[in-house]
């Protein structure tokens, strides 16, 4: 059955305030591979880390420990995720304010939603399960899940598992920008994540508050 319309969101700096969440995971991480005498490079910067949010797990660990053997960012994977799962249950972070609201109001309306992230597939379903959101997405697609190499990969993937007759990609990087762009989508570039100043050019809308979602979708939301 086909879907009228759908829409796609990124997870990190876009539903998830994830540098309260992202930050700690991080030091705690670079903490035990010190420990363990894994890495004995400088410890980036919580810039650095930030700026490496969105990318694909192998891109991330390129970035972060570079020269580093494939083992050793196996297992700073591992850490991170382990942190990532501790520090939600200790309630680190939230979703930004709005997001659940304009998600109910487009899952009432009988718009499809969906996930397209680079994180892991534990990663996406653990925050979902943690903040009670599961049930309004259709599917959860992410890089962890299909070993996609980036956000065009997994969103082309997503168009083609599922008949959409019109969707939207919703982030706050340039790639999700790009991914919507590439597969003939209109884009919303959120403000209010990571992007740097410029990083959203080219998206159809820029939204500065995820309240104004529903607003700037180029289909009507209504009531069903």
């Amino acid at each position: 059955m086909e879907i009228s319309h759908a829409v796609f969101f990124d997870m990190d700096g876009t539903l998830l305030q994830t540098e309260k969440l992202a930050l700690p995971a991080f030091h705690r991480t670079f903490a035990e591979l010190q420990e363990k005498h894994l890495w004995t490079g400088q410890i980036p910067t919580d810039e650095q880390f930030l700026n490496v949010l969105g990318m694909t797990i192998e891109q991330l660990w390129d970035k972060l420990l570079p020269g580093a053997d494939s083992q050793t960012k196996e297992l700073a994977n591992e850490w991170l995720l382990k942190h990532e799962k501790e520090l939600l249950k200790e309630g680190a972070c939230d979703l930004y304010p709005g997001v659940r609201e304009q998600l109910e109001k487009l899952k009432k309306a009988g718009v499809s939603l969906f996930v397209a992230s680079n994180g892991l597939e534990d990663y996406i379903d653990s925050i979902c399960k943690q903040f009670e959101i599961s049930s309004l997405f259709t599917d959860l697609y992410s890089a962890g899940r299909f070993q996609t190499k980036s956000k065009n990969d997994l969103v082309a993937k997503l168009l083609k598992d599922y008949p959409i007759k019109q969707a939207v990609m919703v982030g706050d990087r340039h790639s999700d920008v790009e991914a919507g762009k590439v597969n003939g989508l209109f884009t919303i570039g959120c403000d209010f994540g990571f992007a740097k100043k410029g990083e959203l050019d080219g998206a159809d809308v820029i939204i500065r508050h995820f309240s104004q979602l529903t607003a700037h979708l180029p289909f009507e939301v209504g009531t069903s």
